[in-house]
């Protein structure tokens, strides 16, 4: 999955597109756990950390814009 150092070098329209498709991949993970359907339970965990690696480098990004205003 993706590194930390692949997001990092990610610009912020790359990140964004990447957590639209992580949140789709989610939605249907969920409905997949909910009729026993879910071949790689860990994947799940894997993309819940993942939309968290975003979500916290887009909050730093926007911190730093705001300190450098």
């Amino acid at each position: 999955m993706a590194q930390i150092d692949d997001l990092k070098a990610a610009s912020d329209d790359q990140l964004q597109q990447q957590l639209s498709e992580l949140k789709r991949e989610q939605f249907n993970l969920r409905f997949q756990a909910a009729t026993n359907q879910l071949e790689k339970p860990s994947r799940v965990r894997e993309v819940r950390r993942t939309i968290a690696r975003i979500k916290t480098l887009q909050t730093q990004r926007s911190a730093a814009q705001t300190a450098k205003a």
